[in-house]
């Protein structure tokens, strides 16, 4: 069982979480609501179309993990695993949502997650990414976006000349010489394939680098869950040129299950701590992202540090598609609970439900033993 509660990075532990809410939350959280299992069959390239009920038994995705590269010798081996994705599973705030089918990427021997694995390694220390393909049934490549690389290893297969094909490994080489927050995704029909799930973060230490008293990484993405839902083999109709997003996530998730201590994603901290999150666009529109009573300051943009006399304090930064926007701010406002949420307030509905959608949580550990946080954790799914 991991020891990390709130969004991946640096936060809370398990411990930590469990004294906070006076022992309402229990040890172990609601982790039967999502299934772990082995890699299960990705299909063809194009869907067919067939009933839902006979797609094969696939895995459910974890939670995110974040790989320190440069401690495993500066090598990373990333599948791509077809499993299920429970986006909210429980019937409150307009649920359950979920996506039928997606290609969540998995490092190493952990678990597949969409989004993917957070590779983070320090300035300097090149990594090594190797694209396992040899359990599916459709090609993939690697692009990464915020490294002056090689032209072989711009995983572009049109201009490069490489496809890892079904069956296949192939060995990336990534310098880590653009420190800051970036995005990796498959460049292979990449309209199909980021839809489907594959994109993930990848970070650069500058040298030197301090962390904040609390850091976390988010990655936000709208969805069109046709694609998923004919690649389950559903009877619909999709095109990626008349796209229309109906699931909006936080790392996976929508409201409350963003706030669900586990498998989502909630910002957790304790008054006076500097906070900085790095938030990265893998979805197709761009997103308004708003703090309630806090003021941050945009701190880095795409791997490039905003000088002191740049930055001014504000509440709302618009993130455009493979954007990555990286802020920072004091949690001094009263302990409590208050939202961080997309302002496009449509891409904060699950369906026709509102609240639910592209909406997280500023959540105080002062705010952790009070009856409201515990009707949170019960929307959520979190069971104490």
């Amino acid at each position: 069982m991991s020891d990390r509660i709130g969004a991946p990075g640096l936060g809370l532990s398990r411990r930590e979480f469990v004294a906070a809410t006076g022992g309402v939350a229990a040890l172990t959280g609601m982790a039967g609501c999502v299934g772990r299992g082995s890699q299960g069959d990705a299909g063809s390239e194009e869907p067919s179309a067939k009933s839902a009920g006979s797609e094969p038994d696939l895995p459910w995705t974890s939670s995110p993990e974040v790989v320190q590269v440069d401690e495993q010798g500066g090598s990373v081996t990333l599948q791509s695993v077809s499993a299920q994705h429970a986006v909210h599973p429980m019937d409150s705030m307009g649920g359950p949502v979920e996506l039928p089918r997606v290609w969540a990427f998995k490092a190493d021997d952990g678990e597949p997650s969409v989004p993917g694995p957070i590779l983070r390694t320090t300035e300097g220390n090149d990594i090594e990414v190797t694209l396992d393909n040899t359990g599916n049934d459709h090609p993939h490549t690697l692009h990464f976006h915020g490294a002056q690389k090689t032209w072989e290893n711009d995983g572009v297969p049109t201009t490069t000349g490489i496809t890892v094909n079904p069956g296949e490994k192939h060995t990336y080489t990534i310098p880590a010489n653009v420190p800051g927050t970036h995005l990796y995704h498959c460049h292979y029909q990449t309209h199909r394939h980021i839809d489907m799930g594959m994109y993930g973060i990848f970070r650069v230490d500058p040298k030197g680098y301090e962390p904040a008293d609390k850091e976390y990484f988010f990655t936000l993405k709208d969805w069109d869950s046709r694609v998923n839902r004919q690649f389950a083999g559903e009877d619909v109709d999709y095109s990626p040129r008349n796209r229309n997003p109906d699931v909006f996530t936080i790392n996976g998730k929508s409201l409350p299950r963003t706030l669900h201590p586990e498998e989502g994603s909630p910002i957790i901290v304790d008054h006076g701590d500097t906070v900085r999150l790095h938030m990265v666009n893998a979805g197709y529109m761009s997103h308004p992202m708003h703090t309630h009573n806090h003021r941050f300051r945009l701190i880095e943009k795409d791997g490039g540090q905003l000088p002191e006399a740049a930055q001014y304090e504000q509440d709302v930064t618009n993130i455009a598609p493979a954007e990555r926007h990286t802020v920072e701010f004091e949690a001094n406002a009263d302990p409590g609970i208050y939202l961080m949420h997309c302002h496009k307030v449509n891409h904060a509905m699950n369906g026709d439900a509102y609240p639910g959608g592209m909406v997280n949580g500023i959540v105080y550990r002062d705010a952790m033993d009070t009856d409201v946080f515990a009707d949170l954790m019960s929307y959520a799914g979190y069971e104490g």
